[in-house]
């Protein structure tokens, strides 16, 4: 059974990467063969996090795993943790989001008859939700360049 997870993981992480490594190249410029070695990073280090949330007796979520070992394979002093800080600083954050964003999109779409029993109401609230967003970063940028000077 962790078997079969581990390969269902794997190949789940393995789609965000060549998504987030296509996004950075086409996004922020960065080639695939420079990004591809921090991406393999990064899924193996989401993939130790899966098993240790699985196999350690503590039930926490893991995402706190996640970041433990990333925190570990980064501390400095380490032999191995200028090669991880500088193969995955050249993958940009946001193009993760390329594929987040793709993922949710398959899971809504997926279960769209479920989404449409919600009803009216519900478009109403997440379109409250994302306008109340919007205005809400849009604000706390203008006064923050504001203050700054920059516009």
């Amino acid at each position: 059974m962790m078997l079969r997870n581990i390969q269902e993981w794997l190949l789940v992480l393995l789609i965000v990467g060549v998504i987030v490594i296509f996004g950075n190249w086409i996004g922020y410029s960065v080639l695939p063969l420079e990004s591809t070695p921090g991406m393999i990073i990064i899924v193996l280090i989401v993939l130790f996090g899966f098993i240790l949330e699985k196999i350690l007796p503590i039930k926490i979520p893991s995402i706190i795993y996640i970041v433990i070992v990333g925190i570990i394979a980064s501390l400095p002093g380490l032999p191995w943790s200028e090669y991880v800080i500088s193969s995955t600083s050249s993958i940009n954050f946001l193009a993760f989001t390329t594929a987040t964003l793709a993922f949710a999109g398959v899971g809504i779409g997926r279960s769209w008859a479920d989404f449409t029993k919600l009803g009216w109401k519900m478009i109403v609230v997440g379109l409250c939700v994302l306008i109340g967003t919007f205005l809400g970063s849009a604000l706390i940028a203008e006064v923050v360049l504001r203050f700054q000077g920059i516009i």
